[in-house]
């Protein structure tokens, strides 16, 4: 996809997974990329969960290119659930999650050209859930809502949009089975499925989209799923029959 030649990417939590796809498909599209990420390597390392990191790499970016178009807020958030995750836990999720994007886009947003885009990157847990997930579940609700709060504030300036994607494989692994046909797609999702769809976003081809949250899932939150139903089963423990306790 042509187009950004000359354009200048934000991207967080792009060292590995989804992030290192989307950094390296702006590259490979001619922008200049800059990438905060915790894991040592050749890009702005710190934790974006610190105030002051942010406003350090912030500074950086601009102090180097003057100006930035695309902002990606990638960054994964700690998944914990209600009966182990601490306080402080929940508020560091809160805080890679939710805060940081807000106040990246507050940091970046004197430095915006003109048709700049952002990104948030959400989850389909945004809309439903696996027990024992509420840190990890109720950031990326969060970045959703956050989205559309932004792309009303930002309109006819900054388009902002969030993907939501389902299982996405980040090793190589090819499944077969119930892994894949659980999916109406047929196989589990990879990161450049969500890669393409964040490059489309942030071209001139979606110059009419924004405060829209896109799920990439394959389909599984489409489909119902019924205990006895085409085959589903849901097995549940004995003693939540009615069974026998120890």
């Amino acid at each position: 996809m042509a187009g950004f030649e000359n354009k200048v990417a934000v991207i967080t939590g792009g060292a590995n997974g989804i992030g290192k796809c989307i950094a390296d498909e702006f590259r490979r599209n001619g922008a200049a990329v800059c990438v905060i990420d915790k894991a040592e390597g050749p890009h702005f390392v710190g934790d974006i969960s610190d105030k002051a990191v942010l406003e350090r790499f912030a500074e950086s970016v601009i102090r180097e290119h003057g100006h930035i178009d695309i902002l990606i807020n990638n960054a994964l958030p700690l998944m914990k659930g209600i009966s182990e995750c601490s306080y402080e836990e929940f508020q560091y999720a809160m805080a890679v999650g939710v805060t940081a994007p807000f106040y990246l886009t507050k940091l970046f947003l004197p430095h915006f050209r003109e048709g700049g885009s952002i990104i948030n990157i959400s989850s389909s847990r945004d809309r439903m859930s696996q027990p024992q997930t509420e840190s990890y579940t109720a950031a990326k609700g969060g970045i959703a809502a956050l989205t559309h709060a932004l792309a009303v504030s930002l309109g006819g300036r900054i388009r902002v949009n969030s993907i939501s994607p389902g299982w996405i494989d980040t090793t190589g692994q090819v499944y077969a089975g119930a892994d894949a046909v659980q999916q109406p797609c047929g196989r589990v999702g990879e990161p450049l499925d969500i890669a393409n769809m964040v490059l489309f976003l942030c071209s001139d081809k979606a110059g009419f989209i924004t405060g829209e949250n896109i799920c990439i899932d394959g389909g599984m939150t489409r489909q119902m799923i019924y205990h006895g139903d085409h085959g589903w089963r849901l097995d549940i423990p004995q003693t939540e029959q009615g069974g026998d306790q120890a």
